[in-house]
């Protein structure tokens, strides 16, 4: 594998973590009530997705090893892009529902790159 891919895990690796750290222990509530958590979050799921994106178009095969990739960029567009309509509530599902998995899957990949 080619070192730029596995940076471009890496950093999606590095940003999940970050989320998972940054809401670890806190309610919907906390992080509803708290901009700068907020602000926080969704700053890393758009790294999150951006390095995603990157990964796909540099490394097809390692990207489809990824379930929801396409979802994953998705959310991060939607991040970026619909600043005005972001739903507080569906990223914090996203928190709760789908980062646990991401996060199992891209550990693991990169654990199998070393």
């Amino acid at each position: 594998m080619r070192r730029d891919a596995e940076k471009f895990l890496w950093d999606a690796g590095e940003a999940a973590n970050v989320v998972a750290i940054m809401t670890d222990g806190k309610t919907f509530a906390d992080f509803d009530g708290d901009i700068v958590r907020r602000s926080a979050v969704e700053r890393q799921f758009e790294i999150l997705g951006e390095a995603l994106s990157n990964l796909a178009r540099l490394d097809p095969a390692l990207a489809a090893k990824i379930p929801d990739l396409r979802q994953i960029v998705a959310f991060r567009n939607i991040l970026i892009h619909g600043y005005a309509t972001i739903d507080r509530a569906r990223v914090w599902r996203t928190v709760l529902d789908d980062l646990p998995r991401s996060r199992g899957v891209l550990h693991a990949l990169l654990a199998d790159r070393r």
